[in-house]
């Protein structure tokens, strides 16, 4: 789909009250499959595969910003005002929409929620950028599936391992590390400005966005409610998806 000034692949499955899905980084629109097809019974599930990520190609410069003025396109196109959905480095783009184009939004839910990134982080995020630029995506994805999804999850359901660690060797190495270096420079939205309602979700193993996390994000949110599942790392919908479905069909069907 033509979104602006960029071809985007965007996917829309099922009638009813529009729901746009944000992934996160090294996501793709496969990141919702394992709730897509439960939520499309009630809702209009929109997803989109970002900027540079999977089957859309890289337009840039890619920054949160610049994917939030997207986000807002998606919605725009796809009938106005949305419950929009993120996950990880999405969860920034859907609070910056929220807080700055509160029209196009009914509701957030935010899925391994983050901040603006600490120093320490952000080093990480441009290191990991030098890194698959010279040697590719297969230097750190399994790196990354052994940090960022739970060893239980992974020991229930082997194919979480196998569908994150094949959606990270699915991108393109310099849109990846084009994305890693605006995760490294995205700021905080104001949370105080968001008015719409607020479902935050995370697991216990989270380590890029604990519990403690979610708490601090609520406290400075106007409506915001929380949830935290056991043995679920970082990739929510994929190692936990009844808990999430569960909670978003509450969340949905109250907002």
């Amino acid at each position: 789909m033509q979104i602006r000034h960029k071809q985007l692949y965007v996917e829309s499955t099922g009638d009813g009250p529009t729901v746009v899905a944000v992934h996160g980084l090294g996501g793709t629109t496969n990141f919702w499959e394992p709730i897509t097809a439960d939520l499309a019974t009630t809702y209009r599930v929109v997803r989109y595969d970002l900027d540079g990520h999977g089957r859309s190609p890289l337009t840039g410069p890619v920054s949160v910003t610049e994917l939030a003025e997207d986000l807002a396109a998606v919605i725009e196109q796809t009938g106005g005002p949305a419950h929009v959905l993120g996950h990880s480095m999405g969860t920034l783009v859907v609070q910056q929409l929220a807080a700055t184009r509160p029209e196009l939004v009914t509701s957030i839910a935010l899925l391994g929620p983050v901040r603006a990134q600490p120093d320490a982080a952000k080093e990480a995020s441009r290191a990991r950028a030098a890194t698959v630029r010279e040697h590719g995506m297969a230097a750190v994805a399994d790196t990354i599936v052994g940090a960022a999804t739970s060893p239980a999850a992974r020991a229930a359901h082997p194919a979480v391992g196998a569908l994150v660690r094949e959606l990270l060797l699915g991108q393109d190495p310099e849109a990846y590390a084009q994305a890693c270096v605006a995760l490294a420079a995205a700021q905080s939205p104001d949370l105080g400005a968001i008015t719409c309602p607020v479902l935050l979700l995370t697991g216990t193993e989270d380590k890029v966005s604990p519990p403690a996390t979610s708490v601090a994000m609520a406290a400075e949110l106007k409506d915001a409610t929380t949830a935290v599942t056991q043995d679920c790392g970082h990739w929510t919908a994929v190692e936990a998806p009844a808990f999430v479905l569960h909670q978003l069909t509450a969340f949905l069907n109250q907002a």
